[in-house]
């Protein structure tokens, strides 16, 4: 059974990409849902997919639903298309759009084909992460969660931020006029020689 292995690009930035692998048997909706999983993205939202090209221009789309919108052609059900039944060249791109309020945009591309599926894995997954994906809704929990614990570990409360930081340059004062005392010392006792 062929793997399908897709390189999922956040439009925005391409530096921030998930690499997800699919069997060809399975659907547009399993893509779907392994790229929401792999961005930390929830799944209330519409979503479609567009087949494209190497300029990255829409062409058909493979939809969540058939959505009150006008169409060219009507557009494939992702739960009713295989992935294998789109793939139409070695490096295969579609175009993923989640959120029609927010416009996220993806670039999906497909990275390799690998004939025999690794039996430590379940299929659809993601297989590498590179970057810190966008946060779909204001600030992304997993840092939410690491400046709490940093917050914790350093006592980095607004109050005590302000009571370390808030007279710079007031120990620079203090330092010089030692420096200067401990210098005056010192060439004294120099004379002694």
């Amino acid at each position: 059974m062929a793997i399908l292995r897709f390189r999922i690009y956040w439009e925005e930035d391409e530096s921030i990409y998930r690499d997800v692998a699919v069997k060809h048997v399975q659907t547009f909706l399993d893509l779907h849902h392994i790229i929401l999983k792999s961005f930390e993205f929830d799944n209330k939202h519409k979503a479609t997919f567009y087949r494209s090209n190497d300029g990255w221009q829409l062409g058909r789309e493979i939809s969540l639903e058939v959505y009150d919108k006008s169409y060219k052609v009507a557009p494939l059900i992702m739960v009713e298309t295989m992935i294998g039944d789109e793939i139409k060249s070695p490096n295969q791109k579609f175009v993923y759009e989640y959120d029609f309020n927010k416009n996220w945009h993806f670039k999906v591309e497909l990275i390799q084909v690998e004939k025999e599926e690794n039996q430590k894995l379940v299929y659809p997954c993601c297989v590498r992460t590179e970057g810190l994906g966008p946060s779909q809704y204001g600030t992304k929990g997993l840092v939410d969660k690491r400046l709490a614990e940093m917050e914790e570990k350093y006592d980095l409360q607004p109050d005590a931020m302000n009571d370390n930081f808030g007279s710079e340059g007031d120990g620079e004062a203090e330092a010089d006029s030692d420096a200067d005392e401990f210098a005056d010392e010192g060439s004294e006792s120099n004379d002694g020689y």
